[in-house]
């Protein structure tokens, strides 16, 4: 199933550590071969960019599927896909500054496209790039925004060996998910 391809990116945007008082930038644009990003990494006082998916209304019902594939040209960085779901609780998950996310990091090839399968069961629940150590279920059924980000921290709470300050280039062609 397509979530995402070519000019239907057109409703993301960036979103960079300036919210959380950091100086990375970026910008996202849309063409039809997909969504482009350029910016500029600062590590101190934050360390990350992204762009996010915006909110599905109604979520995505992805229970018939396995997981998530990327079609991705990242450089050779570590990337991760950061997923956020509808909890069914009036939204008091959104009351956790940053939110619960679902995240699984992945790597791609220095040139060309990367191709890259995420299955769900590689997702683990994280607030503010720090893991949870609750037993939380990801539920396939409420998924309301999809996140790609490139962070000074890996999945763990540690540190991304394939992060590095300075600019940084990379195209999402399409996301989907898979069975």
């Amino acid at each position: 199933m397509e979530i995402s391809a070519g000019t239907k990116f057109s409703s993301w945007q960036a979103l960079n550590d300036t919210v959380m008082g950091g100086s990375s930038s970026g910008q996202c644009t849309v063409n039809l071969a997909g969504l482009e990003f350029n910016g500029t990494l600062v590590s101190e006082g934050g360390g990350f960019i992204s762009a996010r998916s915006p909110l599905y209304s109604p979520p995505l019902d992805l229970s018939g599927y396995q997981g998530f594939k990327l079609e991705i040209k990242g450089e050779g960085r570590r990337f991760k896909l950061a997923v956020a779901c509808a909890d069914g609780l009036g939204g008091i998950t959104n009351l956790i500054p940053g939110g619960l996310r679902w995240v699984t990091e992945f790597s791609t090839g220095v040139d060309g496209i990367s191709s890259v399968d995420l299955p769900f069961s590689t997702l683990r629940p994280s607030i503010r790039a720090r893991p949870v150590g609750l037993p939380l279920k990801f539920d396939t059924t409420r998924v309301n925004r999809l996140q790609i980000l490139h962070s000074k921290f890996a999945d763990d709470g540690g540190l991304n060996p394939g992060y590095r300050d300075g600019s940084i280039h990379w195209q999402l062609i399409r996301i989907s998910a898979y069975n």
